[in-house]
């Protein structure tokens, strides 16, 4: 029994049964997601002004 569990432990963890990394390949970005992007840029950019001027303001 002592020699069986490190015998079963490799034998599981063989480089055999393990499966091979595939790199996932990126998607291209939809026009929808690129408007949305933008928009949510501009958004950001609006609100970072706002906060400049009301902190420059005291």
């Amino acid at each position: 029994m002592r020699i069986l569990t490190p015998l079963m432990a490799m034998m599981l963890a063989s480089p055999a049964l393990a499966k091979s990394f595939d790199r996932p390949i990126p998607q291209a970005q939809s026009a929808t997601a690129e408007i949305w992007f933008a928009l949510s840029s501009v958004a950001l950019i609006a609100a970072l002004v706002l906060v400049h001027r009301l902190v420059v303001r005291r």
